[in-house]
């Protein structure tokens, strides 16, 4: 592999100072950031944005535009606390539909309703500028759709994932019950394929996590996908 080696900030800054374009993605999310992340329930390593940089040896300052994604609902693999996780049939319904398994475990994932709590401190951490939201096609004829907007513990409002294992374990959701659709939202590709609702839908999540939805995906195909900012453009 000798011939393949180079010095890759030197490979990175010319290509960057000639005005292409450079692509960063990160492998796995962010609560499994082993600083940031649910701890012991994390990786081994950082995978929060910033990474990027440290880890090529491209300066901060040269990153323009961070592109979160999400799913219209919260997943999780594995051990680890899950405030919003359905135990019930809405869980198995998200599950089912969603094809929630992993990719390289195979393991069926744990699913539940949107954590706005957890999104929006994944914006502040990494300094999201826009969100990928997909699947938004498994909620499609659900007749109420519920959100995370907060967590209590022990009793008090708070509006953030604590640190501690035991206090993660405590919190407990505070959910704003929004209405579902009955229309479908699946192989949309501009707004207006979308039912009513399903709009409304993306925008209180815009307005819970403080970042706009620049990318939304309404199915598995690559092409049913209504683009509003492209992270590639100056």
């Amino acid at each position: 592999i000798l011939p393949y080696m180079d010095r890759v900030w030197k490979i990175l800054d010319d290509k960057r100072r000639a005005g292409e374009r450079i692509l960063f993605e990160g492998a796995q999310g962010t609560l499994l950031d082993i600083d940031h992340g649910t701890y012991p329930f994390v990786t081994s390593s950082n995978t929060i944005a910033g990474q990027a940089a440290a880890g090529s040896g491209v300066g901060p300052g040269a990153i323009g535009y961070v592109l979160g994604i999400t799913k219209a609902y919260t997943t999780r693999v594995g051990e680890g606390p899950f405030p919003t996780e359905q135990k019930n049939e809405i869980g198995e319904f998200l599950g089912t539909r969603g094809h929630e398994f992993g990719v390289v475990t195979g393991r069926k994932r744990r699913c539940g309703w949107f954590d706005a709590v957890l999104v929006r401190q994944a914006v502040a951490v990494n300094g999201i500028k826009g969100i990928a939201l997909t699947k938004l096609d498994v909620l499609d004829g659900l007749d109420e759709i519920k959100v995370c907007t907060g967590y209590r513990l022990d009793g008090e409002a708070i509006d953030y994932l604590p640190a501690s294992q035991g206090a993660q374990a405590r919190v407990e959701p505070v959910y704003e019950t929004l209405e579902g659709w009955k229309g479908t939202s699946a192989g949309a590709r501009s707004w207006n394929d979308l039912p009513a609702q399903a709009v409304k839908y993306v925008r209180h999540i815009e307005e819970l996590i403080g970042a706009p939805v620049a990318l939304l995906s309404t199915s598995p195909e690559r092409d049913d996908t209504i683009l509003v900012t492209d992270p590639f453009q100056d």
